[in-house]
């Protein structure tokens, strides 16, 4: 979302000689989610908005600490977990834990470490109508657009439920857009067409109009803080940053957040194929406060391919907040036997997985034809 009231904060993004960034970082691999039902978060994704199932993993669970060393969450959790590829270059990661501890009610949009995706579509309302043909996914509001003196006038946007509750927005995005007058930096998108694969071949059942995954967004603390760890730590590019009276009911009730307060958000591109909005409601009555965990429904990880997993977890267990969690392994066998990752708690709350999933050796690609969005040729500052 692109706020639409309010006065624009254009701030021109700089990139220098020597780029910040995770060490061998490519693109961002995969956005993962935490569900209370996987079999609906499948059919969702795979059905509702035409993404392809490419994999799903046999049950994760420990009799040790492994669980809580390694991914934060209590040690007698256990995971299911899917991966599906959605559109021509997001995978999509959806996580269903059953946990002691876990919080089964997901966070609300202004709630701390709360997201939503965006999808880019051609056309807003055949994409609604789609979704409400496809399942009982209203709307929040009428459609919007962006107006004129914001740095993007011309969007035109709407929010959606989910079964999971949390948001997806949908939005069509002019050729041009204002912020475009003071900055370099620009957004990913729009792709060509909506395809779950790599060969070219149509996608079946793709949502009317629908490109690419548009961003993902995520609410924070502080923007400063988030930002300022997004661009000089994982090596983000500053887009614009703008702001929202929510005072107008309409725009609060469109966002799913309750009237008062102001909304400051800043836009980052986030390597080759990626966008990302961070959101902060700093006076926004009853907000949670606590970031989710993983296994809480609406937890949440975003995940960068580097070349490296070692060097890239030394990268960040030398920045200030920042904890990895246990040491990079190897997974030995099964499906992803191959592939080596980590994860890394940082100072804003986000969970970072640093990963190498070596193209083309997985196991599971012996099964299907379906394939996760490979690193390939992909280079973080190749945009």
């Amino acid at each position: 979302m692109t706020a639409n009231t309010g006065p624009p904060a254009l701030r021109p993004a700089t990139r220098t000689t020597a780029p910040q960034g995770v060490p061998g970082a490519r693109r961002v691999d995969h956005i993962a989610f935490t569900v209370p039902d996987l079999d609906v978060a499948i059919d969702f994704t795979v059905r509702v908005l035409g993404g392809e199932l490419v994999y799903r993993l046999p049950p994760l669970a420990h009799d040790d600490a492994w669980m809580r060393e390694h991914l934060d969450v209590h040690p007698r959790a256990s995971a299911e977990i899917a991966l599906v590829r959605l559109g021509p270059a997001t995978n999509l990661e959806l996580f269903a834990y059953d946990s002691p501890d876990h919080c089964e009610v997901p966070p609300r949009p202004h709630d701390l470490g709360s997201t939503h995706l965006g999808l880019h579509v051609t056309d807003v309302d055949a994409a609604v109508s789609a979704l409400r043909d496809r399942g009982p996914w209203h709307p929040y509001g009428p459609v919007r657009t962006v107006p004129h003196g914001l740095p993007g006038a011309g969007i035109r946007w709407v929010r959606v439920t989910t079964p999971w509750g949390m948001p997806l927005e949908l939005r069509s995005v002019p050729a041009s857009l204002p912020y475009e007058r003071h900055t370099p930096a620009r957004r990913f998108g729009p792709c060509a067409a909506w395809r779950n694969r790599d060969d070219g071949s149509a996608t079946a059942g793709a949502l009317p109009s629908a490109r690419n995954v548009d961003h993902l967004a995520c609410t924070v603390a502080d923007l400063d803080e988030a930002e300022r760890f997004c661009t000089q730590v994982l090596g983000a590019e500053q887009i614009y940053r703008t702001t929202a009276d929510l005072t107008d009911p309409d725009l609060a009730a469109a966002l799913g957040v309750p009237r008062g307060g102001t909304l400051h958000q800043t836009a980052l591109r986030m390597g080759p194929t990626d966008n990302i909005e961070l959101n902060c409601f700093p006076d926004s009555p009853g907000a949670r406060r606590a970031w989710p965990r993983n296994s809480d429904v609406g937890g949440n990880h975003l995940a960068l391919y580097v070349d490296d997993v070692d060097a890239a977890a030394a990268y960040l267990a030398a920045q200030p907040g920042c904890t990895v969690l246990g040491a990079p392994e190897t997974i030995p066998a099964g499906p992803l036997a191959g592939d080596r990752w980590v994860y890394v708690r940082t100072g804003i709350g986000l969970y970072i997985e640093v990963v190498h999933m070596p193209d083309g050796t997985l196991p599971y690609e012996r099964g299907t034809a379906a394939r996760r969005r490979p690193a390939g040729g992909d280079r973080w500052w190749n945009r």
